[in-house]
């Protein structure tokens, strides 16, 4: 299977781009992150501040993103990004207070322990979704957490997953948070969904050469590799199932953060998930007839055994029956070929029905 890059090289990389754009920042890393991975001291939390007014965007970081952003959601006609990464728990709690959020919507935020969901909290909507990976050929998932109000969306996450490098954003987030804040999230929701595709196409392409190999040869690494396959399509049917519903509702119902034309953009992302499941239950069926050829191919091979075992039976037995007639009150007097032609006659005999055995066996392909 084509490998992509490992955790290890990623973490790399990240701590490269982190270290050049992040500014001093002594406040470590806190407890609400995804994971003990997620933790390292070597990324320090990270607030971006993206602001647009008047069509014009200007973005901010660390400290001063955090000072100005009391400003600028004061400001009615400004539309903000907060953007917040490896953000420790006083960090997040500031940034809510900030912006009004519900004391329950900042927990879950904190604790990064949720399921991949879609909640109404007064007149902001927190979405939860989960970005993929893989990791020494091994299917991992990070948590996204996004709340998005009528003038600001809030983005919580690790440094594995960095949205300025989503493909819609790369020339800057101001088109896309000009058409709303709604229209910012679904930039960022559809690429999370879009990045799930090439990791199917991987499983799905392994689980082809993983046929034509059981059909050649069936082994037992074959069999553990089926199974890890099975388990990795489940975990992705995990993530992207409850995704789905969650965006048929954000496409088909009336909210006050979602603007009737960016609801045509959900219809889409959601077309998407609905052709991502049907693929991975194809795959899931796909994986399940493989294991049975696999069960079949070994069943075959004891069938072939035991049949050639059959054969040689056949074989040695029809010859100890003639042999055990006479005895071996014979075999002293046949070793000084003092016995009559009938003895001869005998064993000539039962080598002609062995030879005959054997080679009719061999022509059914039972020896």
């Amino acid at each position: 299977m084509p490998k992509l890059p490992s955790e290890a090289a990623v973490q790399a990389a990240a701590a490269a781009q982190a270290a050049a754009i992040a500014p001093a920042n002594p406040t470590p890393a806190g407890s609400g992150i995804a994971s003990a991975a997620d933790a390292s001291s070597e990324f320090p939390p990270l607030v971006r501040l993206g602001i647009l007014e008047r069509d014009v965007y200007s973005e901010l970081e660390g400290a001063a993103a955090l000072a100005e952003l009391p400003k600028a959601f004061a400001r009615r006609t400004a539309r903000i990004w907060i953007d917040i990464s490896d953000g420790d728990a006083p960090t997040k709690t500031k940034v809510a207070q900030i912006l009004g959020l519900h004391p329950l919507l900042v927990e879950d935020i904190t604790e990064r322990d949720q399921r991949a969901k879609l909640e109404e909290v007064g007149d902001l909507l927190h979405v939860v979704l989960f970005s993929l990976g893989f990791d020494d050929s091994a299917i991992f998932e990070r948590e996204l957490d996004f709340v998005l109000g009528p003038r600001f969306l809030l983005t919580n996450h690790s440094h594995w997953w960095d949205p300025r490098a989503v493909r819609l954003l790369r020339a800057g987030p101001a088109e896309s948070l000009g058409k709303g804040t709604d229209h910012l999230l679904w930039t960022l929701a559809d690429e999370v969904i879009d990045s799930y595709f090439p990791i199917l196409d991987l499983l799905g392409d392994e689980l082809d050469g993983l046929e034509d190999q059981v059909v050649a040869k069936a082994d037992k690494g074959l069999l553990e590799r089926l199974f890890e396959l099975k388990r990795e399509l489940i975990q992705i049917r995990r993530v992207t199932s409850p995704e789905r519903e969650m965006f048929n509702i954000l496409s088909s119902r009336d909210m006050k953060v979602i603007s009737a034309e960016s609801r045509l953009y959900y219809r889409d992302a959601y077309d998407h998930l609905i052709r991502l499941t049907d693929e991975i239950d194809t795959y899931r069926e796909l994986a399940s007839a493989t294991l049975e050829a696999y069960l079949s191919t070994v069943n075959n091979n004891l069938s072939l055994i035991m049949k050639r075992l059959t054969g040689v039976t056949v074989v040695v037995a029809g010859v100890g029956a003639i042999g055990g007639l006479f005895g071996m009150s014979e075999a002293q007097t046949a070793f000084r070929f003092e016995e009559g032609p009938g003895f001869w006659i005998v064993v000539a005999f039962s080598l002609l029905i062995a030879g005959a055995s054997a080679a009719v066996l061999r022509k059914i392909d039972w020896i």
